[in-house]
């Protein structure tokens, strides 16, 4: 069977951003958002590294029902302020079909999160949306699941789409999901879907995190998700792994290098 994946365009040009070019996109913010004041500080500090997507969840899958949940579509309008006054695109996560008709006029990008994979009714409602949808691997996937998770978006429609890699799960306790760099490569072999990698799920510890970044670029991708938070101490879920202002911008600073010496660069 000819699959859609496999003659999928090779870049994506979505509200003035272009995906799987020789530039290096950056999706950058906190792992959620949790207060205007909090969101308008992490939107200054992508900001000074000429970020141009802005992620802030508000709808947060969480393992413990006790763990903070997001504070719901009550963020819409704080993403909004930030959207018009920092001319940022806005991503957040997607966990069901009835958030769509609410998120999509909203938001600009739309993602699956990892536990969200195989939500099939998901995929499909959103591959009938114009926005633009980032699909992450799931926890324990394979390639082959993973494209043909991305098949069910793009057989309703939507070309707009981007795969992150996000790491998967092990036994190993250093780790939080081992990044599987080798993915990036063999992805780019069986499609031309632009590849995002997120380097902080993966890490799980922010002194990993630019290490991810480092070898993620080296090895092709198209694109980085990376958390970043204006006080961590403080954040309320994953505080470990979010970069603080001066992290952030030390790591884009040494990114640029490794950029430069493949071949591509950053904005």
């Amino acid at each position: 069977m000819n699959y859609l994946y496999e003659k999928a365009g090779g870049k994506i040009s979505y509200r003035g951003v272009r995906f799987g070019g020789k530039k290096i996109v950056f999706i950058a913010g906190p792992c959620a958002l949790e207060s205007e004041e909090q969101a308008i500080a992490a939107a200054e500090i992508i900001k000074k590294a000429s970020v141009k997507i802005f992620r802030a969840p508000i709808f947060k899958p969480r393992t413990s029902p006790y763990s903070f949940q997001g504070i719901g579509t009550k963020g819409l309008n704080i993403l909004e302020k930030i959207a018009d006054s920092y001319r940022l695109l806005t991503a957040v996560e997607v966990m069901d079909v009835n958030q769509i008709a609410e998120l999509e006029n909203m938001v600009d990008i739309l993602w699956v999160g990892a536990r969200n994979m195989q939500n099939y009714s998901l995929l499909k409602a959103l591959g009938k949306t114009r926005n633009l949808v980032l699909l992450k691997n799931s926890l324990c996937s394979t390639i082959e699941e993973f494209l043909l998770s991305a098949e069910y978006i793009l057989k309703e429609g939507n070309s707009n789409l981007l795969l992150c890699v996000r790491g998967l799960r092990s036994f190993d306790s250093v780790a939080r999901f081992p990044l599987q760099i080798e993915w990036i490569p063999a992805l780019k072999q069986r499609t031309k879907l632009p590849i995002c990698t997120d380097v902080s799920h993966s890490a799980g510890d922010v002194s990993i995190v630019p290490f991810n970044a480092k070898a993620a670029i080296a090895a092709g991708t198209d694109s980085i998700m990376v958390e970043v938070h204006p006080w961590p101490e403080k954040a309320l879920s994953d505080a470990n792994q979010q970069l603080n202002e001066e992290q952030f911008l030390s790591m884009m600073k040494e990114l640029r290098k490794i950029a430069n010496a493949v071949g591509r660069c950053i904005d």
